[in-house]
């Protein structure tokens, strides 16, 4: 029995190495065999930067939701006159703490702005416009604002 035990022991151990020493052997293999990144899909897309608004849609003053057709209404008259090239809006359910604490549970819009990264200084005025404006319009307490930076080819 003990040397049942002993061999079990050098087993393990010996299975244990040879894992070790060949993890990063199997990574090194499984790297190497990742397609490069083309030149022509490099140089393809251009800088720009991607804005996305969250505009929740229940006011905190209890008064009524805020309707399609009233958001749609406010991206014909806040948004497509700044941003007249083109923009996204998709539906959704989001939650946020507010500024009670509460975690409010509501209906939602997001809002895709892409623009070149050479427009960034002159359009961040006119995001805060929007932002503010949706605010004031609606009694939100904010609208969430997150920027990347994207690689973009129409």
């Amino acid at each position: 029995m003990p040397f049942l035990t002993m061999r079990a022991r050098i087993a393990t151990t010996a299975a244990g190495v040879l894992l070790a020493v060949g993890a990063p052997t199997a990574y090194a293999t499984l790297a190497d065999a990742a397609p490069a990144a083309s030149p022509s899909a490099a140089a393809r897309g251009k800088a720009y930067v991607e804005t996305r608004l969250f505009f929740g849609t229940e006011r905190p003053d209890g008064g009524p939701d805020v309707t399609d057709k009233q958001f749609m209404g406010f991206i014909d008259r806040e948004v497509t006159r700044a941003f007249p090239s083109g923009l996204t809006v998709q539906e959704g359910r989001g939650q946020y703490r507010d500024a009670n604490g509460v975690i409010e549970r509501e209906r939602s819009y997001e809002l895709i702005l892409l623009y070149p990264t050479s427009e960034a200084k002159k359009r961040d005025p006119q995001i805060e416009r929007i932002r503010t404006a949706y605010q004031r319009a609606f009694g939100q307490e904010s609208v969430a604002r997150i920027e990347d930076r994207a690689s973009v080819d129409f």
